[in-house]
């Protein structure tokens, strides 16, 4: 199904969303209400995801695909079934294309160490953006050693934004594999991903998108992106930890060598040679995370239920409440500034270091990030050691972004 079918007839009620995650309405010490404003490193989960993981260890705790007995074929059903959800999510052609992984970071040294490893040669040519995050810097840098091949850098313009001919200019025939977020972590910065793997294509590069901050907040095809890999985790998606999803083109999947050895990924092993499982297991060596991907199938069968269009529109009338009442704040400077960008506010304070901050609004139960968001080339092209960063979800509601600026005051009167 596509996803435009799949989001047909839905609805999206802020405050019933929100009643659905338990910690939110859990008081903090000394009656504290918690402002849960740190959803890009992590989302909280909603009932049906904390019950289904409860539901497998109560009822179908056994191994998948390697016996016949009850439990097995009950926990083989909950960790196929999730995979099927996830196809149907991100309109995959097939389940051959959806491997689960540990998450977004394991997605990507994957693809760096079993497509572009036995492929790149001395000269070839990774492109990534000034922007992304460490996981999609250090596994391209760690190839290019070891074979030869160059990191290329996108710069990234003065308000966050990548431009698609800033992009252009940075690709060549020597460009193999070009690698970039859909969203960024750190800024929230929305980048043209439809006509950058356009150019990429055309320039006869292989693409990879870092989708961990995209798929929570938008609906997501890879057959319209025609991206050859996509990446993204089930913990920022109201999933699990542990546990995550690199979608690739089969054709690609098929022609990369195993990422590890072991079992469930083979067809038969002899002292003579062995030969390898078909499409995703062959990827997927030893005892997976079931708990988890039966709880990552309760997620996605919750968002199922909900128009993200609707949750992006949220999410953007909240992103615009704090930033119009963070830009009040004497002495507050917001780091990107992007058109379009997702409900992400990176921002510093005159004298005020971004850790007391953190720890300042902690004491008012208002949760953020602070440091600098696994994405320290970003921070030194903003002459900044660390930000701190609010990041919004669908559950988060006007209270939330007025106990952030409520708390931003009292910091700024504090350190005046």
């Amino acid at each position: 199904m596509a996803i435009a079918e799949a989001v047909k007839n839905l609805t999206f009620d802020p405050a019933r969303f929100r009643a659905d995650f338990p910690i939110l309405s859990e008081p903090l010490d000394q009656g504290v209400q918690l402002a849960y404003l740190d959803n890009a490193a992590t989302t909280q989960k909603p009932r049906a995801v904390i019950e289904a993981s409860d539901n497998y260890y109560r009822h179908a705790n056994a191994n998948v695909h390697r016996a016949i007995h009850a439990l097995s074929q009950r926990a083989t059903r909950q960790y196929e079934g999730a995979r099927d959800r996830l196809v149907n999510f991100i309109n995959a052609r097939s389940r051959a294309e959806v491997v689960y992984t540990r998450g977004t970071t394991d997605g990507i040294n994957l693809v760096a160490q079993c497509y572009a490893r036995p492929r790149l040669q001395a000269g070839d040519e990774i492109l990534v953006t000034e922007l992304e995050h460490h996981s999609n810097i250090v596994p391209w840098q760690m190839v290019a050693e070891q074979t030869g091949a160059k990191v290329i850098v996108v710069p990234v313009e003065d308000d966050g934004s990548i431009t698609l001919e800033a992009f252009k200019a940075k690709l060549s025939d020597r460009t193999a594999i070009a690698a970039f977020a859909h969203v960024s972590n750190a800024l929230g910065t929305v980048l043209p991903v439809n006509e950058m793997v356009a150019a990429a294509h055309d320039a006869g590069a292989v693409t990879l998108i870092d989708g961990a901050q995209a798929v929570a907040h938008m609906p997501v095809d890879v057959q319209a992106l025609d991206v050859d890999f996509y990446v993204f985790s089930g913990h920022k998606l109201f999933g699990p930890t542990g546990i995550g999803v690199l979608y690739g083109k089969e054709a690609l999947l098929d022609a990369m060598p195993p990422y590890q050895g072991g079992g469930d990924m083979i067809e038969t092993v002899s002292f003579e040679g062995t030969t390898w499982n078909e499409l995703p297991y062959k990827f997927e060596a030893g005892t997976p995370n079931i708990a988890g991907a039966a709880a990552f199938g309760a997620a996605i069968e919750y968002l199922e239920g909900v128009d993200l269009d609707a949750v992006a529109t949220h999410e953007h009338r909240l992103l615009e409440r704090a930033t119009a009442g963070m830009s009040a704040i004497d002495g507050l400077r917001i780091i990107g500034t992007a058109p379009g960008k997702a409900a992400t506010i990176s921002f510093v304070m005159d004298g005020v270091h971004a850790h007391d901050i953190g720890t300042l609004l902690d004491e008012s139960g208002v949760a953020i990030r602070t440091g600098h968001h696994c994405a320290m080339p970003l921070m030194t092209r903003f002459g900044v050691p660390a930000t701190a960063r609010a990041s919004f979800a669908a559950y988060n509601d006007d209270s939330d972004v007025d106990a952030l600026i409520k708390g931003l005051e009292s910091v700024q009167r504090i350190f005046g």
